[in-house]
């Protein structure tokens, strides 16, 4: 069955390209490869001609969602399950798929109408190597793709179906945490490769895009940009912790538009011959706690 194989890039659209800029390569570390005609910003972390593409429209939350596929057959076969379960599908055109730098690319939308692109071919640049404008080791992409998101669902039924049995990703695990209200919130981990989960879906909070993720090669990067977070005052800070389910260390971030990125090291990964969907309670095994303003009193006398 043709599926989908990773995240091969990711489109936001923001209020502030400039603010946008200046974050994307001081904080992230991204390298910006070109500009569209428009002021679109398109951002390197690998070989990729991009990963991501910052859009200069105003939104502050997810354009779409690049899903990367093997070539033309997986491609034809998930357009063809999609339109026999009454999806709509849009067969992109040649300035389209130029715009995105691949071979090919059909155009859909998952059941909360976030904008879905599944693709192959994308363009590499191997001739010219990913060079961070930060002093950082790299990212871990390759066969793992971009990183992972994390969408809000109206209808986590729905979107189970639409990314498992249309797309052909793979469950992971589910997250139940016990709130203090006693109201249930179930959040779902989907896997199309060996990243632990290059998806994840949850109940509505603010915008559709609550997250981001990005993995360094090096806890040594992970490490010194928080440092350099908290040095810049950079909002919505949540400090180190690490994660139940993917055993990611990591730090939340907010971003000019609102939502945040998780900047992690050291997760650990999917073998389908051998994984077994589990389920847990909280959503860390420790950490991830705001970050205290400056000038608060450490209770520990030194």
């Amino acid at each position: 069955m043709g599926a989908v194989n990773q995240l091969g890039y990711l489109g936001i659209s923001v209020k502030d390209i400039n603010e946008w800029e200046k974050y994307a390569q001081e904080i992230l570390g991204l390298q910006v490869s070109k500009r569209g005609s428009d002021g679109s910003l398109f951002l390197r972390m690998d070989e990729y001609q991009h990963r991501i593409v910052v859009h200069p429209n105003g939104n502050d939350d997810i354009a779409y969602a690049g899903w990367q596929v093997t070539g033309e057959t997986e491609l034809l076969e998930i357009a063809e399950r999609l339109r026999n379960d009454g999806v709509s599908v849009h067969e992109a055109s040649n300035s389209e798929a130029q715009e995105r730098q691949v071979a090919r690319l059909i155009k859909t939308e998952d059941p909360d109408g976030i904008p879905v692109e599944i693709f192959y071919g994308p363009l590499i640049n191997f001739d010219e190597p990913f060079k961070s404008p930060r002093p950082i080791s790299g990212f871990i992409t390759g066969d793992q793709g971009l990183g992972h998101i994390v969408l809000s669902t109206e209808d986590l039924d729905q979107g189970l179906h639409f990314y498992q049995d249309l797309l052909g990703m793979r469950i992971s695990d589910y997250i139940k945490p016990n709130l203090p209200s006693g109201q249930e919130m179930i959040l779902a981990f989907f896997h199309c490769n060996s990243r632990h989960h290059s998806l994840a879906l949850m109940p509505p909070r603010g915008k559709k895009l609550l997250h981001f993720m990005l993995q360094l090669e090096s806890i040594n990067d992970v490490g010194m940009t928080f440092d350099l977070c908290r040095d810049r005052k950079v909002p919505k800070l949540r400090g180190l912790g690490r994660h139940t389910n993917d055993h990611m260390l990591s730090f939340y971030m907010g971003t000019p538009s609102g939502f945040e990125v998780e900047y992690g090291w050291g997760a650990r990964t999917v073998d389908d011959s051998t994984w077994q969907v589990q389920w847990q309670t909280t959503g860390s095994i420790w950490g991830h706690r705001p970050v205290e303003p400056e000038g608060a009193k450490d209770p520990i006398p030194a």
